[in-house]
Order: C-alpha cells, then structure tokens, then sequence
C-alpha cells in the first residue's frame, strides 16, 4: 500500500524552477511533520527541507533562500519549490513523513531531479 507519492521530478538547465509535490494518506499526513531528503551518487542521503505540523518550516544551509516547503492540508499534501537550481542539486528526492505521536517514518519511491550546467 502506496503511502507517499512523489511527483514533479525532471531535468532542468541552471537557474530553472521546479515544483515536487507528495500526496500521503489522510491520517499520515495530518499527524506527521514533513520533510524532503535527497542523495545524490555516491553520497549519504540528507535531509533538505522540513515542515511540522504547525507549519514551521526547516532547512539545510545550502537551500536557504532558494527553495520553499510548503503543505495543504485539505490536499494531504506538501510541496518543494526549488528555484535557482544548481547542478549540485542533482539527487533523487525522497519525501519523508514522521508520525509525532510513536516516530514512525514513512518514505515515497522517490523522484529525481537533474539539473544540467
């Protein structure tokens, strides 16, 4: 059973925009704060972007100012707007949703974001 849904990958010159977007079951959604991971080739998988439940909002250093998570409640779902995107922003982005109550995670299959020079 499909819990997280990622969508909104692609490839993009520098300087583009992309949207994500990750659709999750109603009783995951509203009782987990949301976040997005990435990882790149060779490299460990990191933590991008979160947001809680209360709507406060998270990032890595490297993606301050350029990219913003976002959720909708109503929709079950939270967004990543990536702008000025940078070939180091290559990875797959994984969307990551962790239960307040009992710490339990939830991952989606991923999509990935390429980001040519």
């Amino acid at each position: 059973q499909v819990q997280l849904e990622e969508s909104g990958g692609g490839l993009v010159q520098a300087g583009g925009s992309l949207r994500l977007s990750c659709a999750g079951s109603r009783t995951i959604f509203r009782n987990s704060a949301m976040s997005w991971h990435r990882q790149a080739p060779g490299k460990q998988r990191e933590s991008v972007a979160t947001i809680t439940s209360g709507g406060s909002t998270y990032y890595t250093d490297s993606v301050k100012g350029r990219f913003t998570i976002s959720r909708d409640n109503a929709k079950n779902t939270v967004y990543l707007q990536m702008n000025s995107l940078k070939p180091e922003d290559t990875a797959v982005y994984y969307c990551n949703a962790r239960v307040v109550i009992d710490g339990v995670n939830y991952w989606g299959q991923g999509t990935q974001v390429t980001v040519s020079a």
